[in-house]
Order: structure tokens, then C-alpha cells, then sequence
């Protein structure tokens, strides 16, 4: 597996929006493995694609391509495809062109539900990390659509989403992040066109409402342009609110690797997504802004309690603790406390609400300081290990620390693999790795 060190991160420049094969794209020209890729994505038990990445020409620049090809009975025509690729273009040899004809556009389309879709996923080859990051984008997908037409999430039948150019492409998604192991994901803001598409439904306002219901939810950065056209798909919109952990650029950083993946679309705006690997400049440790969430709750099981922390950090919390407090009347209660980014607050309040008894909660912008942080494989006699590298800051003209944290699922690992305990197997990893 290809990883990039946890002190690097993901900066996805969105100018010209985002959709599903451009982010795809931007990853492979990154150095995400093609071959582990299509591996993946041979898996999906699902017929009627096969995939094509190449080197195409946008706006001059040399970019990587990432195209589903579908068969007749497979074609997606949610989106009016003589908008996407419409008859007078000239789109050169090296851009795909898969018109269909309108007596063309039968009964075949599939709908599918959210549960459909997550069982297509459970019947692949992907790691545990990229179906993890599959099913959370489509159940961002699902909640914005749900919202969009009025129903519930078990009851919605995607159309964009469920057909198998959709899946393919948020499967390939989820499998390139993996990959690269990106743990922080910077997006700041996300251009967007205006006018109407095509579709399904008829002709629809640009950004069409699940982009508007996935950016509502997610607090997502986005920017009205003025140039006609949809640049940010409802796709492309779920996996950013899925993958990214900051709205912030560091104030100073490197450019460690860029990535540039093209779209299909011929509009006002150049059709690429450049994605960049940095890293902050700063010493051993820097400053941020976090928020911290509190709520007292003396009225909810433990089973949701616990249900409620799984939640809450798969959706990006930062930390979750609860603290026995007495209430009011000595009655015994926790305090749900939570740390996010505050891009995150929103998410966290709706899950909080809408898992557990809270009326109320509060919520205090701190400040913190973070010791720098790497994170690497280690070879030691028991086996390989995940280890997390902290530097501490010079005392006394010493010079900065290092010290290493064996990451507890892999010490876990190794017992089981062993059968060894618990502080035995720490305590050896720890000899060999001083």
C-alpha cells in the first residue's frame, strides 16, 4: 500500500468544482495504484462497465482521466447527455464520447436503495478503511436525496447514485484514499455555476438540491461563479463532505506532489482537479482552534451512549468522552463532551439530537497546541506494528524528543497473533523500538 506520512495532507483545489472521476483521477495521478484499483473494482459484483485511465489534454495541461464506460443497457441518463458531451464539441481524440440516442433511453435504468447499494459493497474485496469510506459516502448521498424528495433514507431509490457509473466511481474513490492513507483532507471552498440541467425529473436549478443538502449539512465552503453550468455533482459533493476534516490552508506549507484529474465537461471553467500533497511549515508543535461540545444527559441507556460515540467519530470527531456527574436532585448523569473542527459543529449537534435525550448543548471555541505527528509501520520480532511518532520541543538546549506510541489495534494484532499478553507484547515492542 502506497501511504503518505500523516504530517502530509490532501489539499483538493476545487476552481472548477468536483465530481466523482475527476477526484478519482486527481488520486491515480497522485500515485494511487491502478492495478490495486481495478482489483477492487473487478470485485464489484456487478455487471455492465469496464474502466479506462489515461493521459488526456485539458486546457493544455497534461492530466490523468478516469472514465466508466458502460454498455447500451447500463447507460446512466439521469443527466442529458448531449449536455455533457453535446454534438458540436470537438472533443479530440483523446476525450471519450459516449452518446446514446434517445430511442435508446429504455426501461433498463436501475434504481437502487441505500441497501442495495451497501450490499454491493459488502460483496467486494475491499479493505475494511475503503468500505468504510464507501458506505459513509452514500449515506451522505442518501440523506441528501431523501431530503430532496421528501421521503426517508430506507425508502429513497437513488437514480445518479445507484446507477453503476455512480457506484464505480465512489468505489474507486474510496478505494484511492485508502490507498493513500490520507488522515487530513483540506478543502476550502468549492466553485459552482449556475443556469439548470437536465434530468431525470425534468430541468432542474444549478447547484441542484442534493449538492445544496449535502453542503447545508456538512458545511461545505461553496461559491457561486456566474458561468453557466453544473461543475459539483451530487457525487463529487459527498465524497468532499465525507473525506475532509479542514476548511483551513496552513498559513505556510510545502508542496510536496500534485495531482490533476480531468473532467468530461466542456464549460467556462477549466475542467480539472488539482489535488496536492503538503505539508505544514511550523516546529515541533503548532497552534489551532478546535471546539469543544457539551451536553448532561441522565436519561439514555448505554447502549445508545455507546452507538452515539461510534457515530460521532465516524463522522469526524476528533474525540469522545463521557464523565459520571451528579445532577440536579443527586440524580447520576454523563457529560457527553466532544472535540471537532468547527466545520464539523453542525454534524455533531444532529447526531447528538438525534441519538441520544439531549435538549441542549454547548459548545466553547478553544485553543490547543499539537505536538507534530507521524505516523509509520515498524518492523520488531513480534511482527509489523503501526507506531505514531510525536517530536517534543527542545528543554534546556537538549534538543527535541522523539517518542514513539505503538497503536493499540496492532499491539491487539500481535496478541492475538501470539498469544501472548497484552504488556508483555508492549513492553518488547517498546524495548526495539528505543
Amino acid at each position: 500500500m502506497v501511504t503518505m506520512a500523516e504530517k502530509e495532507a490532501l489539499y483538493l483545489e476545487c476552481y472548477a468544482g468536483i465530481s466523482g472521476d475527476m477526484f478519482v483521477a486527481a488520486l491515480l495521478d497522485l500515485g494511487a495504484d491502478e492495478e490495486t484499483l481495478r482489483r477492487a473494482l473487478d470485485s464489484l459484483p456487478i455487471p455492465g462497465f469496464r474502466v479506462e485511465i489515461r493521459r488526456v489534454r485539458k486546457n493544455g495541461l497534461d492530466a490523468c482521466d478516469f472514465c466508466v464506460i458502460l454498455d447500451e443497457i447500463h447507460e446512466n441518463h439521469d443527466h442529458d447527455m448531449a449536455y455533457l458531451y453535446p454534438q458540436h464539441m470537438d472533443v479530440g481524440e483523446d476525450s471519450p464520447r459516449h452518446l446514446m440516442d434517445d430511442n435508446k433511453h429504455t426501461a433498463h435504468h436501475c434504481h437502487r436503495s441505500l441497501r442495495d447499494v451497501l450490499e454491493i459493497l459488502d460483496g467486494t474485496q475491499l479493505t475494511q478503511r475503503a468500505r468504510t469510506i464507501a458506505r459513509r459516502i452514500f449515506q451522505i448521498l442518501g440523506e441528501a436525496e431523501a431530503k430532496a424528495h421528501g421521503t426517508t433514507i430506507e425508502q429513497v431509490h437513488f437514480h445518479e447514485v445507484g446507477a453503476v457509473d455512480s457506484i464505480v466511481d465512489i468505489t474507486a474513490a474510496a478505494v484511492c484514499m485508502d490507498q493513500l492513507g490520507f488522515e487530513e483532507v483540506i478543502l476550502s471552498v468549492i466553485y459552482e455555476g449556475v443556469g439548470t440541467i437536465r434530468c431525470q425529473h425534468g430541468n432542474l436549478p444549478i447547484p441542484v438540491p442534493a449538492v445544496l443538502n449535502i453542503a447545508q449539512v456538512h458545511s461545505l465552503n461553496l461559491h457561486i461563479t456566474g458561468a453557466t453550468g453544473e461543475y459539483v455533482t451530487p457525487t463529487g459533493a459527498a465524497i468532499a463532505a465525507a473525506i475532509r476534516t479542514s476548511n483551513r490552508l496552513p498559513r505556510a506549507f510545502s508542496v510536496k506532489k500534485i495531482g490533476l484529474g480531468a473532467g468530461k465537461r466542456e464549460q467556462a471553467l477549466p475542467g480539472i482537479l488539482r489535488a496536492m500533497v503538503i505539508e505544514p511549515m511550523h516546529s515541533c508543535a503548532a497552534c489551532d482552534e478546535i471546539y469543544q461540545l457539551n451536553t448532561n444527559i441522565d436519561d439514555c441507556s448505554a447502549e445508545a451512549l455507546a452507538y452515539t460515540m461510534e457515530r460521532l467519530l465516524a463522522e469526524g470527531a476528533k474525540d469522545v468522552h463521557y464523565t459520571p456527574v451528579f445532577m440536579k436532585k443527586n440524580r447520576p448523569a454523563y457529560l457527553l463532551t466532544v472535540l471537532c473542527a468547527e466545520e464539523r459543529v453542525p454534524r455533531m449537534e444532529q447526531i447528538i439530537f438525534a441519538e441520544t435525550t439531549s435538549i441542549g448543548i454547548r459548545r466553547v471555541r478553544m485553543k490547543r497546541t499539537v505536538l507534530r505527528r507521524t505516523e509509520r509501520t515498524a518492523e520488531t520480532s513480534l511482527g509489523t506494528i503501526r507506531v505514531k511518532e510525536c517530536l517534543v520541543p527542545e528543554i534546556g538546549g537538549h534538543g527535541a524528543e522523539r517518542r514513539c506510541y505503538p497503536e493499540y489495534e496492532s499491539v491487539a494484532a500481535l496478541c492475538r497473533a501470539t498469544g501472548l499478553p497484552y504488556p508483555e507484547v508492549y513492553h518488547k515492542i517498546m524495548k526495539e523500538l528505543v
